[in-house]
């Protein structure tokens, strides 16, 4: 029968004990470089939905179906982006979001949504290859062009979105979706995007090519030229 596994044991003397606290830290402090990026990158490029420059496009990034509609958070996201339109702030709006599977279809519930609130929808263009930040900001420059964008999404992930745009090429306004309860989900959300700065920085560092490219689009350019 195998010995069980002794604990780990605590250095003995003082100076030892110094040196692991010193590494703890280190090590803590290595960990935190990431989210600092993302908080500095974003500094400066947040807005409030009144204080959103007028902008060719918006950028929605997906955030789950609910029974095949949009969740209360991607809800949030989709009416602060029907506001900005209607207010005159942005012409256009980029939803961007998984469509891998035949019976998951993030951008068409989000246009549809979009549509029910008086978004024309030849205003309204999909990206069904935005899995995740870093694709949806590499497409939005790559395929579609987009070069200035107000980006929409939770206040805990603006700042990630706002600065992996703007590494993208992308010149990004971040503006929170409003309508959030700060509830168990949007805090779980929260301390998720400290881990998720370490991917970004990655991606960031990397420039990945995004899961899916293809030829160029020419939809963002249509809906802010059409009539």
């Amino acid at each position: 029968m195998p010995r069980p596994a002794r604990p780990p044991r605590l250095p003995r003397t003082t100076a030892g004990r110094r040196r692991l606290v010193r590494a703890v830290v280190a090590l803590c402090a290595l960990g935190l470089l990431p989210y600092a990026w993302v908080y500095t990158t974003a500094e400066g490029r947040l807005r409030t939905p009144g204080e959103v420059p007028e902008t060719g496009v918006a950028v929605v990034f997906g955030a789950g179906l609910w029974g095949g509609e949009p969740s209360p958070y991607l809800a949030h996201r989709l009416d602060t982006a029907a506001g900005l339109y209607a207010d005159g702030r942005i012409r256009a709006v980029l939803v961007t979001g998984d469509n891998s599977r035949e019976e998951y279809d993030e951008p068409d519930a989000m246009r549809a949504y979009l549509v029910e609130r008086g978004v024309p929808d030849a205003r309204i263009v999909s990206d069904y290859a935005g899995f995740d930040t870093w694709d949806s900001c590499a497409r939005a420059k790559r395929i579609f062009g987009v070069d200035e964008a107000v980006l929409i999404t939770q206040g805990f992930h603006v700042r990630r979105a706002v600065a992996l745009c703007e590494e993208a090429g992308i010149t990004s306004y971040g503006v929170a979706a409003a309508g959030d309860r700060r509830d168990g989900v949007w805090y779980y959300g929260a301390v998720r995007e400290t881990l998720a700065a370490g991917k970004a920085a990655l991606d960031a560092l990397v420039e990945p090519d995004p899961m899916f490219l293809g030829p160029r689009e020419p939809g963002v350019e249509q809906a802010l030229t059409g009539p």
